[in-house]
Formats: C-alpha cells, sequence, structure tokens
C-alpha cells in the first residue's frame, strides 16, 4: 500500500504555517479567528458554509474539521448533508454554465 499524501495528522499542524513566514501567518489567524466569530451569521452557519466550500474545494483536511465544527456547533447530519449538496449543485451548476459558452463558440464556428 502506498503512502498517503493526506495525512489526516498534519490538520492539528495547521498553526505550524507560522513557522516560515510568522508575520503573515498570524495576521491570517487574526483574520481567520475574525471571520468564524458569532456575527450577523451564527457559528453554526459559518461552519455549514465551510463545510460546503471544503466539499467543493476537495480539502480533506477542511472537511474533517468542519465535520467536526458542524457538531460542535449543533448542527446535526442532515444539515450537513443538505449544504454537502448545495455546494455540489452550485459546482455542477457553474460547470453546466459554461456549457453556453462553448455553445455560442460552436455556433459562431459553425456559421
Amino acid at each position: 500500500m502506498s503512502d498517503s499524501y493526506f495525512k489526516p495528522e498534519d490538520l492539528a499542524k495547521f498553526g505550524d504555517i507560522t513557522d516560515f513566514q510568522e508575520s503573515m501567518g498570524k495576521k491570517f489567524f487574526e483574520w481567520y479567528g475574525e471571520v468564524f466569530a458569532e456575527g450577523a451569521l451564527t457559528k453554526r452557519e459559518k461552519c455549514l458554509i465551510a463545510l460546503a466550500v471544503a466539499h467543493a474545494q476537495s480539502c480533506p483536511y477542511c472537511i474533517d474539521a468542519y465535520s467536526s465544527s458542524c457538531l460542535q456547533n449543533g448542527a446535526d447530519e442532515e444539515q450537513m448533508m443538505e449544504a454537502v449538496h448545495v455546494a455540489a449543485a452550485i459546482k455542477s451548476g457553474a460547470t453546466l454554465v459554461n456549457g453556453v459558452q462553448m455553445m455560442n463558440h460552436v455556433k459562431k464556428v459553425l456559421m
């Protein structure tokens, strides 16, 4: 069995990104913390959005992190899967709507 590029234990090392660029890393984490603070959206809502984006971006670290965060902030399994379906629908729709560009190009070439 080959070694996987994705190592779940690496998620715990996320804070280490400041090792090679401390100033920018600290600014990122300050901003990141502010983004996920309670505001116009609840922490639960923000975690569900993050979970959906994690799936759209195919980030296994984010999927693990935000699956846990969703549960910790009161989301249930059905809400989490619905958020994933929203992400899938948007990603699929974005792919399909670009088909209009292809159709416009083909019509132009054929006419």
